[in-house]
């Protein structure tokens, strides 16, 4: 008898990453056409992809045999003409996500530490334990960045700070006065990243000052997507922002030709639809209003939100997700953030607010799982 493989214990501690669950799949079990499903649990743009994405997409001419541009130039030029930082600043990757794994990669190894809050993305917390490196997690009782501790936790002598801004999974954020009071004292030898994956949808006064800090501090990088306000997440395309030392060696650990030559067309043509982004982010505060509203008069506390979703208080977070999929809504449970009471709902159109909130008040057993 042949021994099994012996994988290290970090690896085998590892919980996969659960996305929400797929249109395709509930609509096979509920035996219904997925466009009469509404998904409201993975934070996707609910209009759809911008427009001037697709049109880009195809006027694109592309030689499909070839390999794509792994350095992405023409979309380089165009985030360093919108950000004014020198295209050598600028690394993209398949999604933030990714760059958030070559951050990991570049900083951190076994008998290293990283310092992230409790509600940290999860994604990023796998990416610190598929390394080895030890992960010394902060505490948020608001539910809430808490910087004071998180300058506290400098002490364990970290060699990366991670702070998402705004929050997934929470949509809670930290103002930019705070942040930079916080930067400033962070040892110049950690790096800090900064994870804006939801930088759009917060308030023009609360957007944090990311460029200037970039300038004045090599130590942090500053990581964005398009998957989220520019509605491209099935393109998968996310960018990082550092001065050149940490920017090189993120390249060097990058896999090569991983966005492909349509989703860097996309990507460019995105990054000018102002029209789009503007329509995305009406939509956002008024559906996101109604729906909110709407599960306040139901009894229910609803964090403060700056992202394309809100978490919602409901009692069994796994149980009302379970419901609501019998009213063909897909919604995200949170257990896996140690947070089993809570559900993540994403803002979809108005129609999608409206039709969640008639679900729920059409289960009764809803409202008294959240009572108890």
């Amino acid at each position: 008898m042949q021994d099994a493989p012996v994988f290290p214990p970090h690896i085998t501690a590892l919980k996969p990453y659960v996305p929400g669950l797929p249109i395709e799949a509930l609509a096979r079990r509920l035996a219904i056409a997925p466009d009469r499903i509404a998904k409201l649990a993975s934070n996707e743009n609910p209009l759809g992809p911008s427009p001037r994405a697709l049109l880009a997409m195809a006027a694109a001419s592309i030689d499909f045999s070839r390999y794509p541009d792994t350095d992405c130039v023409p979309l380089v030029q165009a985030l360093a003409r919108r950000h004014d930082v020198p295209p050598e600043w600028i690394v993209v990757g398949a999604g933030s996500e990714s760059l958030l794994g070559q951050v990991v990669s570049s900083v951190l190894c076994h008998g290293r530490k990283a310092l992230y809050p409790r509600y940290a993305f999860q994604a990023f917390v796998n990416s610190v334990q598929k390394v080895g490196a030890t992960g010394i997690v902060v505490e948020e009782p608001e539910l809430r960045v808490d910087l004071a501790a998180m300058r506290e936790g400098l002490g364990a002598q970290p060699a990366l700070v991670y702070i998402a801004n705004p929050g997934n999974p929470t949509g809670t954020w930290v103002e930019p006065d705070e942040l930079s009071d916080f930067l400033a004292q962070v040892p110049s030898h950690v790096v800090v990243l900064l994870d804006e994956a939801y930088i759009e949808f917060l308030p023009a006064a609360s957007q944090a000052r990311a460029m200037a800090w970039v300038r004045q501090y090599p130590n942090l990088v500053v990581t964005r997507t398009f998957s989220k306000a520019y509605g491209l997440a099935g393109l998968r395309v996310g960018y990082a922002i550092a001065q050149p030392g940490l920017a090189d060696m993120l390249r060097r650990v990058r896999p090569p030709f991983t966005v492909t030559t349509l989703a860097q067309a996309a990507a460019e043509a995105a990054l000018e639809d102002q029209p789009f982004l503007e329509q995305t982010l009406a939509n956002n505060r008024e559906a996101g209003e109604l729906l909110r509203a709407g599960l306040e008069d139901m009894g229910l506390r609803v964090l403060p939100s700056a992202t394309n979703f809100l978490l919602a208080e409901v009692g069994d977070g796994q149980a009302w997700a379970r419901v609501l999929q019998e009213h063909a809504l897909i919604v995200r449970p949170v257990g896996n953030y140690g947070l089993p009471s809570w559900l993540r709902i994403s803002i979809g159109t108005l129609g999608e607010s409206r039709r969640l909130l008639e679900a729920v008040a059409s289960e009764p057993q809803l409202g008294m799982a959240a009572l108890r």
